[in-house]
């Protein structure tokens, strides 16, 4: 009878190790302050929208502010031309994890729909482009 409570005991035990290997190792996701989460999205939009030669985008220029004192880092689009002007397109992000908005006259066009589905991926850690 000692070798089958030896058998037991060491299946017994063999289970609880490979119980503990098969826990998930904890996963660690991008930083959600609003700084980084704002870094992310001006990466992204000047990789996807910009760099890339997107046509929706080729009469706007990429103005990040990501160095904010009031505690929403931003990125703007404005008119090519004239750098100046009024934003066409505003995106920052507030606290931590960071709250993220959009707005301006962009936020009315078809185009929409797209600046919110790439922000929201890149803000999350996707590099990809749309």
């Amino acid at each position: 009878m000692r070798p089958r409570l030896a058998n037991a005991a060491l299946l017994t035990a063999l289970g609880a190790m490979v119980t503990a290997c098969q826990t998930p190792a904890p996963t660690t996701g991008p930083n959600r302050a609003a700084l980084p989460t704002m870094e992310r999205v001006a990466l992204g939009a000047n990789a996807c929208w910009f760099k890339s030669g997107d046509p929706a985008f080729a009469a706007y220029k990429l103005a990040p502010e990501l160095n904010s004192f009031s505690g929403r880092p931003r990125i703007l689009l404005v008119h090519k031309g004239s750098p100046e002007s009024r934003p066409l397109l505003v995106v920052q992000a507030e606290g931590s994890p960071s709250r993220l908005q959009a707005f301006g006259p962009m936020m009315q066009e078809p185009v929409a729909g797209r600046i919110t589905t790439d922000v929201n991926r890149w803000s999350a850690g996707n590099k990809a482009c749309s």
